[in-house]
């Protein structure tokens, strides 16, 4: 709906040639145009007086805009009642697909994409939640979403767990990926106890991956054995998060379909591979202080040559591609886009985040010190139960609440803050009920329905909510609930989804505000009625934001 109205404003001032640019939302006004300062520029004039000018000059056609305003050169813009009414009532007869969008395309996302040499840790779940996150989102915005977990089974990590399985065995009591870690930390332990013979393993770790690659069908078969034992206990750690991939795309693949065979060929065309034992890319002139290594003396390719073949696909199969990537990877990450852009490719877009640590500090797979994310999944939930223990739930309702609050926590608090920031997760925070957490929202959403249904005992009327009984709170809160669908079109453009996590906690804010300053179920029957309307149009929007965000919406908590 706040879609429209923004259309409708910028189509009243066609005749200035503004755009989206000049257009924007305000604390003073709904929309706030600004094409009055730029224009008073040209014009050598006062930036009031050629608001007040262009405001003589509006041709205002549409039903939602109440009212124009000049404030100190900005022309300030208002909705109509009809555009409050036309927004509950849209809402309500919407219901589900309240705030999709048409936009169509397709877009591929990978994330999560970790070493399979153990279990998920907390770094990696940012990772997930992000991605996932993006993909719920571009799906609400109607576009064809495939999600990847690219899977590294070449890396040296894999070829050392191969070894250390081999030596040390898999305890098959264990959730597999910890099985494997632990097999991975076994073989670094020894190699750290037994220096002498360091240059051995190292040899064969080499001897390994050479015939992996070559694609020896013994080798073939343990490095497979390995990397499928880690990811199936990395799904259950995602599914646990409600997360699913669509597809895992092996990177080995790349090298048994021909195309790192084709990449390499086409960065040899342009001359781009200086050949001198080892093949490397010169990107001094970028700015590079060290050559790529493409393919090592021995014949073999490193990661980055298999990824260049993976987006050389990509770019065949997909319209937008997107990477989610920690922080640590932006050397590698520019300077995949930059040797794409040089063979006339198009470079992903790339969302980097920061790591997340807990306060008992950092953390190392290869020296087994890490939080996994099934240990921090496990201790949230615990916690969670130990506070709702005492509502009145039968027993199965209370670990399917404490499950819903926990999840809720994880992936709200991950997805809450900008990626660029780095985060330090306390779960005591996170299921603080009171502070602006995900069991706020949920909270907000059951709350919702809690009034609902005692409405519904107490005779539910027809609701009708009607513009002109509005408080400016509530006009505040209705306003809000038309952004929906304007901030899932912001996160497809700038791809932000704390943006679009900030927008669900401010309308369970604004609601909560709105709850305790204006009774609903004792008001008189006109306002009643129109109460309970908002109330509904906020459990939707609430209950849609939610699952959007890849969170339970509760009804009882």
């Amino acid at each position: 709906m706040f879609r429209q109205f923004r259309k409708d404003v910028i189509k009243s001032l066609q005749k200035f040639d503004v755009d989206e640019r000049f257009v924007r939302e305000s604390e003073h006004a709904d929309l706030a145009c600004t094409i009055a300062f730029k224009l008073a520029k040209e014009m050598k004039k006062k930036p009031q007086e050629v608001a007040e000018e262009i405001v003589s000059q509006l041709s205002i056609e549409s039903d939602y805009i109440g009212s124009v305003e000049v404030v100190n050169g900005y022309v300030n813009f208002f909705a109509s009642y009809e555009f409050l009414e036309d927004t509950i009532n849209y809402i309500l007869d919407s219901d589900e697909e309240y705030g999709s969008l048409a936009l169509g395309g397709e877009v591929l996302i990978e994330h999560t994409s970790a070493n399979p040499d153990g279990p998920l840790h907390i770094g990696h779940i940012r990772n997930s939640i992000i991605g996932d996150t993006l993909a719920r989102i571009f799906r609400k915005a109607g576009v064809n979403v495939t999600t990847h977990y690219y899977v590294n089974d070449m890396g040296r990590q894999v070829a050392l767990t191969v070894l250390g399985i081999e030596k040390f065995g898999l305890d098959k009591t264990e959730k597999p990926d910890h099985a494997v870690a632990k097999a991975y930390i076994a073989i670094n332990r020894y190699i750290e106890e037994h220096p002498e013979e360091k240059d051995e393993i190292e040899a064969k770790v080499e001897e390994l991956m050479k015939k992996y690659e070559e694609g020896d069908e013994e080798t073939a078969k343990l490095f497979r054995d390995a990397v499928s034992r880690a990811l199936e206990g990395a799904k259950e750690t995602l599914e646990n998060l409600n997360i699913v991939h669509d597809e895992y795309v092996w990177e080995s693949e790349f090298i048994r379909n021909g195309y790192v065979d084709r990449i390499i060929s086409m960065l040899d065309e342009k001359g781009l591979i200086q050949k001198d034992g080892a093949w490397t890319i010169d990107l001094s002139e970028l700015g590079y202080k060290k050559n790529v290594v493409i393919r090592r003396e021995n014949g073999t390719t490193l990661y980055v040559t298999r990824d260049l073949a993976y987006h050389l696909w990509k770019n065949e199969n997909f319209e937008r591609f997107i990477n989610v990537l920690g922080a640590d990877h932006k050397l590698i990450g520019s300077q995949l886009s930059d040797i794409l852009k040089l063979i006339g490719l198009k470079p992903p877009e790339i969302v980097f985040f920061e790591f997340v640590s807990l306060p008992e500090g950092s953390m190392s797979t290869r020296k087994g010190k890490f939080i996994s994310a099934d240990e921090l999944i496990d201790r949230v939930y615990r916690e969670a139960y130990e506070i709702i223990k005492d509502r009145g739930f039968d027993e199965k309702e209370k670990r399917d609440v404490a499950k819903a609050v926990a999840i809720g926590a994880l992936r709200y608090d991950f997805i809450r803050v900008a990626p660029e920031k780095p985060i330090t997760f306390d779960w005591k925070k996170a299921l603080d009920f009171e502070r602006q957490t995900a069991s706020y929202i949920q909270y907000s959403h059951a709350r919702a329905c809690s009034i609902l249904r005692k409405a519904v005992s107490e005779g539910m009327p027809d609701l009708e909510f009607v513009g002109e009984l509005c408080t400016p709170l509530e006009r505040k809160l209705v306003m809000l609930l038309s952004k929906f669908s304007s901030v899932i079109e912001r996160v497809v453009k700038e791809l932000r989804p704390n943006v679009f996590a900030e927008y669900v906690m401010d309308v369970a804010t604004t609601f909560n505000d709105f709850y305790t300053q204006h009774p609903v179920l004792k008001a008189e029957a006109e306002y009643r009625m129109h109460r309970l309307a908002i109330v509904d149009a906020c459990r939707i929007v609430l209950r849609n934001g939610l699952e959007v965000l890849g969170i339970e919406p509760l009804e009882r908590m």
